[in-house]
């Protein structure tokens, strides 16, 4: 098993919270990860797997009396939102008996979307997401080229053979299109257009959101394309990264960019399957601000928040971190040797009175220019500066 860099985090909520939720992708790691906690428990464990209909049909039969005989347990649930009516009877459970450690549930989409979750156990459970593995998680033996080309995806990640990690992905996409999606919301829509817009998506990786556009090429409106968006960003297949914007006066950008949230399932739909085919492709540039931008995601928790910057006159800043309107950090995303730093990413420092500036390559480095833009390496820059932005 990998460790999982969240694991001491759901140990420590598990001591205090009755509930703890693992969110996140399919097949990004959460049952095992629910498990290998359930291992560090010093209470006895019943393990519910809704995706078997056995156990869905046991837990619906008569739930309150089933989950009450196993009041000693810790009760993992597994998929919990294929079944939304068991969180009302959750809150009744931990209010009547509010001990540490009671359930660890486990859900492939955002509580916000869960029917019923985010306000029947409002207070009594600590939400934690799941990403694919990143950077800062790799077992020995893989690298950064590796994982950046084959994605955090825990099989196609250690898979050894392309035509099985090819394979591994058509029929994840498969799933994702034509089961998963109108399981977890519950809604009908094209197959044929839900593929093609993931193709779309992968094509305009890294670009800034033209709703109206996307949505003619599908043949469907903007506010059908918006919707589709947010079931795939609360399915945690997408991110998107809203601007940074203050009252600057100045004319800024403000509709997000959308990316892919794992560059496996990028290059897959690209067609991308060597190192050689990435390394010649017109997409290299946007799948290495993409990788850089969710790997600084995955590793810096929720202290900080992210966003880009883009002004009308020219001032662009790929990655802002920051805490509230204070900027922690400017980055500007750059593969390839030139060290050049744009006049725009300068004019954004300007505007964003930003003290932390990077450019971040793939390239071992880690020097301060002159004019006090740090260029550095992905890997230094997780382990050695961005922990240092709080």
């Amino acid at each position: 098993m990998i460790e999982r860099a969240v694991l001491p985090i759901l140990i420590r909520a598990l001591k205090s919270f009755p509930c703890v939720a693992i969110i996140g992708a399919r097949q990004v790691g959460k049952t095992t990860l629910a498990k290998e906690l359930s291992n560090r428990l010093k209470k006895p464990v019943l393990y519910i797997d809704l995706e078997r209909p056995s156990s869905l049909a046991l837990i619906t039969r008569e739930p309150e009396e089933y989950l009450s005989s196993y009041a000693k347990h810790c009760i993992i649930i597994d998929e919990v939102q294929r079944l939304p009516s068991v969180f009302p009877l959750l809150r009744s459970l931990i209010d009547e008996d509010r001990k540490a450690a009671r359930f660890v549930l486990t859900g492939s989409a955002s509580p916000e979307l869960m029917k019923g979750a985010s306000e029947s156990l409002a207070g009594r459970v600590m939400y934690c997401q799941l990403n694919p593995i990143g950077l800062h998680e790799l077992p020995s033996g893989i690298n950064l080229k590796t994982h950046w080309l084959r994605g955090g995806f825990p099989l196609p990640l250690t898979m050894k053979s392309t035509t099985v990690r090819i394979d591994w992905m058509e029929s994840f996409i498969t799933t994702y299109i034509e089961r998963d999606l109108p399981l977890l919301f519950d809604v009908k829509f094209s197959s044929v257009t839900m593929r093609k817009l993931w193709q779309m998506l992968a094509h305009t990786h890294g670009n800034i959101l033209n709703a109206e556009s996307l949505g003619n090429s599908l043949d469907i409106t903007g506010t059908t394309l918006k919707r589709y968006l947010d079931f795939l960003e609360a399915a945690f297949i997408i991110n998107r990264l809203p601007p940074f914007f203050i009252n600057l006066g100045k004319r800024l950008v403000k509709m997000p960019k959308v990316y892919l949230n794992d560059t496996g399932i990028l290059h897959f739909l690209l067609n991308i399957q060597t190192e050689k085919d990435l390394l010649n492709h017109p997409n290299l540039g946007a799948s290495w601000e993409g990788y850089v931008i969710n790997q600084i995601r995955y590793a810096k928790e929720n202290r900080l928040d992210a966003f880009y910057y883009r002004t009308h006159a020219g001032a662009e800043c790929d990655l802002v971190l920051a805490k509230g309107d204070d900027v922690k950090a400017a980055i500007e995303i750059k593969y390839g040797k030139s060290s050049a730093v744009s006049k725009g990413f300068y004019h954004s420092i300007a505007d964003l009175k930003s003290k932390n500036n990077f450019i971040i390559t793939p390239l071992e480095s880690d020097f301060l220019s002159k004019e006090g833009v740090r260029r550095v390496s992905l890997e230094i820059f997780l382990k050695k500066y961005l922990p240092k932005l709080k």
